[in-house]
């Protein structure tokens, strides 16, 4: 268009011998400029709507009419209890299996092939993890990743700078273990990345666990020596700023996971539904669950202390899983679009609690917590037994 106007300023002071020449080749030019916008214009018109790119695993599972199902390691998932548990799951209501892809130590369950980059935390825990998927789908149970995001005690020492220091060493907690820092966004990229080849595999759900720094971090924070990525240069204090990096952690792994049609949930502590916030380990549920498809709370009876006016939580099950209920199912009512609810329940003896605080789980206690689910309106859940050895005789349905 430029060389059209610049051409037409010369013919306006071209001798008159060339005037109707100038004329005549200026209609045809504008005829042809005429006929490109209209081009132009007609290629600009988009559809409403245009198809966005879905991975497809190969792989088909219906999500049931309520998750109903239990935690299930690499061990377990790749050894001999996996036929017992897929005995479990077609002969009684339950209906999902959490799988650890990535344990509590920062190792990935199986073996991904040589040129990945994560060839070098991987377990033959699962020799076959497309087998086991493959296995799910043809007795219709719904396959859900494990993913521990911020314990990670194996990057913490390939990757000392990726986490917290004292003293010159990788800090520790009581238990041995070490956290990653959840500040350093090469963390977030590190576990997302795990995510997304899980669901290539074929896992219809992301589970993030651990999604929060360690236990008690508020009185440590001024000792510990680590990096504030992004986040270093934010006003506000550090209880902020360990709020904002893990909400937006979350609401990162789930855009970049859109993709690959999965839903993605989150493992939190009970009690941060029942506070504005949990400063310490960094959880905000109502911001966490914004950036979610489900919100999976651990309320088991034998992780509280005294609350909600019951002294000894362990010894009352239904009282205590109902009175979580209520705080939660206030709590979710604010959001505009919230999440389904799916909480972790207790399918163990914590004999731990001592002579007097716990009662030995059986099939009445497991149902006692299911039945408080169901009587506050939330129809999924998940059962946690670390051994995944799952108690006989259970009801699960409303």
């Amino acid at each position: 268009m430029k060389k059209l106007t610049a051409a037409a300023g010369i013919a306006l002071l071209a001798v008159s011998s060339f005037q109707s020449a100038v004329q005549a080749e200026d209609k045809a030019d504008h005829q042809t400029d005429h006929q490109i916008r209209e081009m132009f214009q007609t290629s600009k018109v988009l559809p409403e709507s245009m198809p966005r790119f879905i991975y497809d695993s190969g792989l088909s599972f219906e999500y049931p009419d309520a998750v109903r199902g239990i935690y299930v390691t690499g061990h377990s998932a790749g050894g001999e209890r996996f036929n017992s548990l897929l005995e479990l799951m077609n002969t009684t209501d339950l209906n999902a299996m959490v799988i650890d892809v990535k344990e509590d130590h920062g190792y990935l369950t199986y073996v991904p092939e040589e040129d990945s980059p994560y060839y070098d935390i991987g377990q033959p825990y699962i020799k076959d993890m497309r087998g086991v998927l493959e296995t799910l789908e043809e007795n219709n149970v719904y396959p859900i990743a494990r993913v521990v995001v911020f314990k990670d005690s194996v990057l913490a020492q390939k990757r000392p700078d990726l986490s917290f220091q004292d003293n010159g060493e990788i800090w520790a907690n009581g238990r041995g273990e070490s956290f990653v820092n959840p500040f350093e966004k090469e963390v977030w990229d590190y576990n997302v990345e795990i995510a997304i080849e899980a669901a290539k595999m074929g896992f219809q759900e992301i589970q993030f666990d651990y999604v929060r720094f360690p236990e008690g971090f508020e009185n440590r924070d001024d000792e510990l020596v680590y990096g504030t990525g992004q986040y270093g240069d934010d006003e506000g204090d550090n209880v902020s700023k360990r709020v904002d990096a893990v909400s937006d952690f979350v609401a990162y792994a789930s855009k970049q996971l859109e993709p690959y049609d999965v839903d993605v949930s989150v493992d939190i502590f009970g009690y941060s539904a029942t506070l504005p916030e949990a400063p310490g380990i960094g959880q905000n549920f109502t911001r966490i669950s914004e950036s979610v498809d489900v919100i999976s709370s651990m309320i088991y009876p034998s992780h509280w202390t005294s609350y909600f006016g019951i002294e000894k939580p362990d010894l009352e099950p239904y009282n205590l899983i109902a009175e979580y209920s209520k705080v939660e199912n206030a709590k979710l009512a604010e959001l505009k679009d919230p999440p389904v609810s799916r909480p972790w329940l207790q399918d163990f003896t914590a004999s731990y609690l001592g002579s007097g605080n716990y009662l030995v789980y059986g099939a009445a206690e497991v149902r006692a917590q299911i039945q408080a689910l169901y009587d506050n309106g939330i129809n999924e859940f998940l059962l946690w037994n670390a051994g995944n050895s799952y108690t006989e005789g259970v009801n699960y349905l409303p």
